[in-house]
């Protein structure tokens, strides 16, 4: 397993979980997945200069190996269905699946990878990884926040992280220039919403 130490957030995401609150179950090495029942990962973008599109995904699913101990992280997985896009418009949803935006056709995945982060205060830190949209590979930053580690109150009753993290990107660094600039924005807010349950 390749690991590194963290004390701030990662994967897409999944790195927040080295930002070191008080532990409230027994520390070892183990495996955690993003819960895709609490999970909101969104994006707003200009439209024409008025207001901002808000856009999210259903189709997501991530993991990674965790010691809160150690605060070795590795093994980091999470990936995003291009084609599960929803901004509440059919039409512009199948607009942005295709080749002028997310080229969700050419290149059915979105990927994050974490390859460094940067602690800011016990709760909150900056993580980079690359992330990869329509085939293309660029470094982005999150800033991160971790809100709770704890036991589950009700349902699966697991160790639980909830985790959130904002980022900016630029489309076209990812070859996404159509209507550019005045009509759709260049600039994405990303926003992060998740929790990751313990798996063993």
């Amino acid at each position: 397993m390749t690991a590194f130490r963290l004390t701030a957030f990662g994967t897409t995401l999944c790195t927040t979980l080295a930002l070191g609150l008080a532990h409230p179950a027994e520390a070892a090495p183990a495996t955690w997945t993003i819960d895709p029942e609490h999970t909101v990962v969104a994006f707003t973008i200009m439209h024409a200069g008025y207001a901002k599109v808000l856009g999210r995904f259903s189709d997501i699913e991530g993991s990674f190996v965790y010691d809160p101990e150690t605060q070795e992280l590795g093994e980091v997985t999470a990936r995003i269905g291009a084609a599960s896009v929803n901004t509440d418009h059919e039409k512009r949803d199948e607009h942005v699946r295709s080749a002028d935006f997310l080229d969700a056709g050419g290149h059915p995945m979105i990927t994050f990878t974490a390859t460094d982060s940067t602690p800011t205060s016990e709760t909150t830190g900056t993580v980079t990884g690359d992330l990869t949209i329509r085939g293309v590979t660029q470094p982005v930053t999150l800033d991160v926040t971790l809100n709770k580690r704890a036991v589950y109150p009700c349902c699966h009753g697991k160790e639980t992280l909830g985790i959130s993290a904002t980022a900016e990107i630029l489309r076209s660094d990812f070859g996404s220039t159509y209507a550019l600039p005045e009509f759709v924005g260049d600039a994405v807010g990303i926003i992060l919403e998740f929790e990751a349950i313990r798996a063993d």
